[in-house]
């Protein structure tokens, strides 16, 4: 397609910042959103290319995946272009146009060959996929009585001078880090994270109630994959789940395949934390988009049986759930709108990140992430930066 032409989604139901249009339309030009409006608004120029759908289309924002560490045979622990390459090209299948490249709790060397890896991409990726916002460095400073699948082995107190040798590995592209902050020294990171506009997130922590208070008071935001990993609700003390319900300050993951939370405590949460807080995670595995049997998880057999990702033990390692199965779960355990969807999957984590000027909602002059969703809320077209990356087949 010529360069200067122009892609128009017409006569769909467009899901805009401020508004829903139900006969709408969407302009696409030079990676940017250049119009939104209503059909009758719409003056065809000499070179547009429509296309022409129908008003049970919905037009949102693409997701943004602030924690993902794999999809495709591909991890962002294996260090490798081609990885995060695979990673990008997959992504849009399910509605992901932005994504945190996740390490884990590995070897200091395996950890820094990561970020050093993901630098170089996101320093030279293109347009034409998902594009690599950030590293999320999930561990090694959590809690060992809350490793979940992060390998014991490695895991490490809060270590500020650490991490800052590998935020320099990393061209400063770490955004997110999931920490215990009740562990030695857990404090103090936390209050370097948000001096350097890092999100210090709550995770894989044993922390209590009034721990994760001074954690907050230090800067952390951000909640990691609510109950997972984590001190749970008792009435004598309501430790890190509580916080996440009761305090404001604070974005809170969801994993929501049905798996890792019941559908009924994905719903209590909503009820709890609402779509004002909530952002909508997959914390996949390599082995999403394959079929099943056993993968890799930082150097440790997981076994993928149709819906569940385990290790030997049984314990839960990180799920293959879809972006848009999570949009499709999320709406049948809760009841919530499409417009929260777009708060929990796009709106949210921009925010959160500091991208909101950019990306997060369909607005005029923000990057053309858009994604086609069919009645069914199956993804029919991605577009990341204007690019048509992702197109269902008949």
């Amino acid at each position: 397609m010529d360069t200067h032409s122009s892609i128009i989604i017409y006569n769909v139901t467009v899901y805009s910042e401020n508004q829903t249009l139900k006969n709408g339309y969407i302009k696409l030009t030079n990676k940017k959103i250049t119009e939104i409006g209503e059909i009758h608004q719409y003056v065809r120029q000499p070179n547009d290319h429509v296309i022409e759908l129908s008003p049970s289309y919905k037009v949102i924002p693409g997701a943004i995946d602030v924690h993902i560490h794999g999809v495709n045979n591909a991890d962002a622990m294996d260090g490798t272009a081609e990885a995060l390459e695979t990673m990008a090209r997959t992504l849009p299948k399910e509605g992901t146009t932005s994504f945190l490249a996740t390490t884990m709790t590995q070897s200091n060397k395996a950890v820094e060959k990561a970020l050093r890896n993901a630098r170089a991409y996101i320093e030279e990726q293109t347009d034409a996929d998902a594009e690599v916002v950030g590293i999320h460095l999930e561990g090694p400073f959590i809690s060992p009585k809350r490793a979940g699948a992060q390998p014991p082995t490695h895991i490490q107190d809060p270590n500020v001078t650490l991490f800052q040798e590998w935020q320099k590995a990393a061209g400063g592209h770490i955004k997110l880090v999931t920490l215990a902050p009740e562990q030695p020294n857990g404090l103090a990171l936390t209050s370097y994270l948000k001096e350097t506009n890092v999100v210090a997130s709550i995770g894989h922590s044993d922390g209590t109630y009034d721990q994760v208070g001074e954690a907050i008071e230090a800067g952390a935001s951000h909640i990691t994959h609510l109950y997972n990993g984590m001190r749970g609700l008792h009435h004598r003390e309501p430790g890190v789940l509580g916080a996440a319900y009761l305090r404001n300050e604070l974005f809170v993951e969801l994993i929501t395949d049905g798996i890792h939370c019941r559908p009924e405590m994905v719903k209590l949460a909503y009820d709890q934390i609402t779509s004002e807080r909530m952002i909508l995670i997959t914390d996949s595995l390599r082995a999403k988009w394959l079929k099943n049997g056993t993968y890799d998880l930082g150097g440790q057999p997981v076994h993928v049986n149709d819906t569940t990702a385990t290790l030997a033990d049984g314990t839960l390692a990180g799920s293959i759930l879809k972006m848009n199965d999570a949009i499709k779960n999320t709406m049948s355990f809760t009841n919530c709108s499409l417009e929260d969807i777009v708060k929990m999957t796009a709106e949210n984590p921009a925010k959160q990140l500091n991208l909101f000027d950019t990306k997060g909602s369909l607005k005029i002059g923000k990057d053309a992430d858009i994604v086609v969703l069919n009645e069914n809320l199956d993804v029919e077209m991605t577009f990341c930066r204007g690019t048509l990356s992702f197109k269902k087949e008949d």
